[in-house]
């Protein structure tokens, strides 16, 4: 029986692997440190973005459980586990939550036993599939089994989209929120390059020499993934002034290279 390690290609960098071992983790290789420090070094602050856009992702996945009543969720391109994970936040608000993650890399499947963790109120799934095959993920055990399309879904779609180019790019987003009903919400953040142009264009330069190419967009674009939905306020914005709270830090808008915005399905 071949272990999900058999799959893994330790010759190239993987953008899981790479942002892991940016923000400190331990599931990485030499050539994920490589290109890590070679970014890092077009750009400084990327660790800041990463880390932002991580901290993103735990404001409205809680504010979805708090304020919107949102007890199921559908992560698409979970990454390393590094906790808290989503379902850690959720099911803090409400432990009844069930959370389905998504990812292809195979050391994220290795790992999906302690994505498994969940409260004993609520559940949580892994599938393992591609968001470029969004049947594989609509047609999955873990999908039906978990997600009720009856009651609303929140749609995770968090560092992720700059990995997902066009002309595919909004087909493939619309096809896992058309299943989901009325009064589910998208969560999504979306890569630009609007606010240190230069240097996000050398990162995004350093990702295509790795075999990663990515899409940086502008405001108007990643708006665009939301027409159509209702916009939470305050709308699209950099991740970090999205309902940052009274706890939140300062930091330089030139540090981050990611819109965030929470919509809701009418």
């Amino acid at each position: 029986m071949t272990s999900p390690l058999d799959r893994v290609d330790t010759s190239t960098a993987h953008s899981a692997r790479v942002y892991d071992y940016i923000l400190g983790g331990k599931d990485h290789y030499l050539v994920d440190v490589e290109a890590g420090d070679a970014m890092c070094r077009h750009w400084p602050s990327l660790p800041v973005h990463m880390r932002e856009n991580r901290r993103f992702m735990h404001r409205a996945g809680r504010f979805l459980a708090e304020e919107k009543g949102v007890r199921q969720f559908l992560d698409i391109g979970t990454g390393l586990p590094t906790a808290p994970n989503l379902h850690e936040v959720v099911q803090k608000a409400a432990p009844e939550s069930h959370v389905v993650y998504v990812d292809n890399d195979p050391i994220v499947l290795t790992h999906a036993r302690a994505l498994l963790q969940s409260s004993p109120e609520g559940a949580t799934a892994y599938v393992d599939a591609d968001m470029h095959d969004p049947d594989a993920i609509l047609d999955s055990p873990e999908f039906s089994e978990l997600l009720d399309l009856d009651k609303p879904v929140g749609l995770m779609i968090i560092g992720m989209l700059h990995f997902i180019l066009p002309p595919d790019d909004h087909r493939l987003v619309r096809r896992l929120l058309d299943p989901l009903p009325s009064g589910s919400f998208l969560a999504m953040t979306i890569g630009t390059a609007d606010f240190a142009p230069e240097e996000v264009g050398q990162v995004a330069e350093e990702y295509a020499r790795q075999n990663m190419p990515m899409a940086l967009r502008d405001l108007p674009t990643a708006t665009s993934f939301f027409d159509g939905l209702e916009l939470v306020e305050p709308g699209v914005v950099q991740v970090h002034k999205w309902r940052p709270g009274d706890g939140q830090h300062a930091v330089d808008d030139r540090a981050i290279a990611m819109y965030g915005a929470v919509a809701r399905k009418p």
